[in-house]
């Protein structure tokens, strides 16, 4: 269904030449609002997560310390990523809400707060890249070589932390005023040239010099620099359904603490949720190099497995919090259950393709034995998580879509270290499971998460939430 009422900016500065249409995100068919907004997200998410899939399959060539350290690293890199995408959780959410209730100069004014969040964050973990990759390396007791590799990856990342913010940024604006396709299109691009480049600077192809892991972490930082580019010119060349200026910009401070107040439970959620790996790791690291190879690698193989889903609930998160905007609460319940169900059947059809493929997918990264039969194992228990799966995205997303972050940060919080750490450590010493205690550990926490999130969504308390 087309606004009506349609400014200069919805045309992308151009009367008469629309860029994005304005569907109202809050009438018609739910079904068909969630496909038609969440599809890009599905092919955004999977093409950012193939950034660090390439990353290790070219890393993969140089040996199982660089995949062991680039795997450790990368733990630590996500917990920043995830941090920085917890900030802008109050950005999807107050924006979603805005666009719903018709604000677009409010919406506005939430973007402009938002690059000050995203500028401090990354000036503070640029200089904690610079001093403090190897210490946070040297915590989980690995080899020399794998601190090495480690460190040299880390350190390029957290000083490149800026581009990630400003492509993160971007996208959350975007996607929560109900453009999901430009971001599309722009993790498409920079995606592609990640893909292309990656080799060039890690092996010194033709005339870039060979950088091994370093070149696989400068390629990330340039590419999402790209990205983040391409969004700022989209967004204040209204060239998305928001018009982002700077006119009549301030700082405020009190619009600056509800976005950090939203957003902070959301990134505690993300970055327990990956401190708990790097804890996961300590456990693994004793089994030996290519333990901790597998482990880095399912976690890869699993957030590529995970992406369209996780692509499928932004895209809940974003109508229910456009239609609680609107004052429509129940489309709201009924996109997180239809979101949770298309889910759960996308994941029954990975599962099966891991079941009997499990081996030829660890291979595409690495071929040696020990390391194909650990990791293959490994994603094979992995099964168990991903039946559960549909329920703790999609529900998690919806309420964080809807700015209810403390539930999921709790939930989080106590599954992880009151199920998953102690099992992970009670299993492998205690049982004849050995390593494979450690995935054992993980599955049952997030099969508890399912049953919390399925409750609490049922109860409807989250629609009462105010940002």
């Amino acid at each position: 269904m087309e606004n009506p009422s349609v400014s200069d900016a919805d045309y992308g500065g151009r009367r008469g030449r629309r860029i994005v249409p304005l569907r109202d995100w809050t009438q018609g068919s739910i079904l068909g609002n969630l496909w038609l907004l969440s599809w890009p997200m599905m092919v955004g998410s999977s093409l950012n997560m193939l950034g660090p899939t390439i990353d290790m399959i070219w890393v993969g060539k140089l040996g199982a310390a660089s995949i062991a350290g680039v795997g450790i690293s990368g733990m630590a890199v996500m917990v920043v990523n995830s941090l920085l995408q917890g900030l802008f959780t109050g950005t999807r959410a107050m924006v979603a809400r805005l666009f719903g209730a018709g604000d677009r100069e409010g919406a506005n004014h939430v973007a402009q707060q938002a690059f000050v969040v995203g500028a401090a964050f990354s000036v503070f973990m640029a200089i904690i890249g610079i001093f403090m990759a190897e210490p946070i390396l040297l915590i989980f007791g690995v080899e020399a070589d794998v601190v090495s590799e480690g460190a040299a990856y880390m350190r390029v990342q957290f000083v490149g932390m800026v581009t990630m913010s400003l492509r993160m940024l971007t996208e959350a604006a975007m996607q929560a005023s109900g453009d999901s396709f430009t971001p599309m299109r722009i993790a498409i691009f920079f995606r592609l040239l990640h893909v292309a480049l990656c080799p060039f600077l890690v092996f010194g192809w033709w005339i870039f010099p060979h950088l091994g892991v370093s070149g696989a972490a400068l390629t990330n930082v340039i590419s999402q620099g790209i990205g983040g580019a391409l969004g700022l010119w989209f967004l204040f060349a209204g060239r998305t359904r928001l018009r982002l200026t700077m006119k009549n910009f301030r700082f405020n401070g009190s619009l600056l603490w509800r976005l950090v107040k939203i957003g902070f439970p959301a990134s505690i959620t993300g970055a327990e949720r990956t401190i708990a790996n790097m804890v996961l790791m300590y456990f693994v690291a004793p089994f030996g190099t290519a333990a901790v190879a597998a482990h880095s690698l399912i976690q890869r193989i699993d957030a590529f497995l995970h992406m369209p889903a996780q692509g499928l609930g932004q895209a809940a998160g974003v109508l229910a919090g456009q239609n609680l905007g609107a004052g429509k609460p129940e489309r709201a319940v009924k996109t997180g259950w239809l979101a949770a169900g298309l889910v759960t059947g996308a994941m029954v059809i990975s599962s099966l393709v891991v079941w009997f493929w499990a081996e030829g997918i660890v291979g595409i990264f690495n071929t040696e034995s020990e390391l194909v039969v650990i990791a293959s194992n490994f994603l094979r228990i992995e099964i168990v998580s991903y039946m559960v799966f549909g329920v703790v995205v999609a529900l998690m997303q919806c309420l964080n879509g809807v700015g209810d972050t403390w539930i999921p940060m709790i939930t989080t919080l106590a599954t992880m270290w009151l199920v998953q750490v102690p099992l992970a450590y009670f299993l492998p010493k205690h049982t004849s499971l050995g390593v494979y205690g450690v995935r054992w550990g993980i599955v049952s926490a997030i099969a508890m998460r399912a049953v919390i999130y399925a409750t609490y969504f049922k109860s409807g308390r989250w629609k009462r939430k105010k940002v």
